[in-house]
């Protein structure tokens, strides 16, 4: 796999240094001599209370023009996006938090999460799940959420693809003492009642197979507002747009999903054409 990324270092408050790098830069990147293996992958990452680091957390910070605004905590944070990876053209560099990088550790970099904090990843392709530590910051790629060490991404099986569809999920704590368990932290919801049946529901359910993948590009109380999204879409030359409606839920909900995508490629572009169509704001769900 060879991409670009670019590696923050120190953080001030108005003062953006690339420790790594040692300036703005973007760099290829690649396996250890091309393999796809090694001979012991780590165990998960251990997740235990830890204070937030003193470099890398700087309230705001800009790079490429982009302004980034550090979460005060990753509490209730879940997001579902395109996942890269960072191998040895930055192995035993300096992280954001001026800690060496190790390819080979189950860490990984994040634009705005604090440092550190332990995340949950979930291969939305294959259902694989790992735990790493969210030590540095990146990845600045358009439409990626986090950028996993080499041997986080192999165990996730996404080193030769190079990216991944996945969900990543803040693990916090009850206590900050670490005196009780740790849990994922989850926005509360109530369960939701079954759909009622739809026709267009009913044909993509015919036709879906296991890790299929959609993305919502809206979500309407109005059944009317949501065709008109739909509309939009089919205008704009997006197709595979349906309306997944849950009129048992009070109040009713219609959202608007295109789909099924079939990889990061997919996605990529799904949402360069659902930007020309000024929807900024889409991302991946399961039916």
């Amino acid at each position: 796999m060879r991409r670009s990324r670019a590696v923050i270092g120190t953080l001030a408050i108005a003062t953006l240094s690339l420790a790594a790098c040692g300036g703005s830069s973007v760099v290829r990147d690649s396996a250890p001599s091309g393999s796809t293996a090694i001979p012991d992958l780590p165990g998960d990452a251990v997740p235990r209370p830890e204070a937030r680091s003193r470099y890398g957390n700087g309230p705001e910070y800009e790079v490429f023009g982009q302004t980034y605004r550090v979460m005060d905590s990753g509490s209730g944070y879940k997001e579902r996006g395109v996942a890269s990876w960072y191998g040895k053209k930055f192995h035993g560099r300096l992280t954001s938090n001026r800690e060496p990088y190790d390819m080979y550790a189950m860490t990984a970099a994040h634009k705005t999460l604090p440092l550190p904090t332990y995340v949950k990843v979930r291969n939305l392709r294959n259902n694989r799940s790992i735990v790493v530590r969210v030590n540095d910051r990146g990845p600045f790629v358009h439409n990626r959420i986090i950028d996993l060490s080499y041997a986080a991404a192999l165990k996730l099986d996404m080193v030769r693809d190079g990216t991944s569809l996945v969900e990543v999920t803040a693990i916090t704590f009850d206590d900050p003492s670490g005196d009780r368990p740790v849990r994922v932290v989850e926005p509360a919801q109530a369960p939701a009642p079954k759909p009622a049946p739809v026709p267009e529901q009913e044909a993509v359910a015919a036709n879906h197979e296991d890790n299929d993948i959609y993305v919502q590009v809206g979500a309407f109380g109005d059944r009317e507002n949501a065709e008109r999204r739909r509309s939009a879409l089919l205008s704009g030359g997006i197709g595979g747009a349906f309306i997944f409606a849950d009129e048992a839920a009070a109040p009713p909900m219609y959202r608007v999903r295109v789909g099924p995508i079939k990889g990061v490629d997919d996605y990529d572009a799904l949402v360069l054409k659902l930007e020309a169509l000024g929807i900024t704001d889409p991302y991946p769900v399961a039916l």
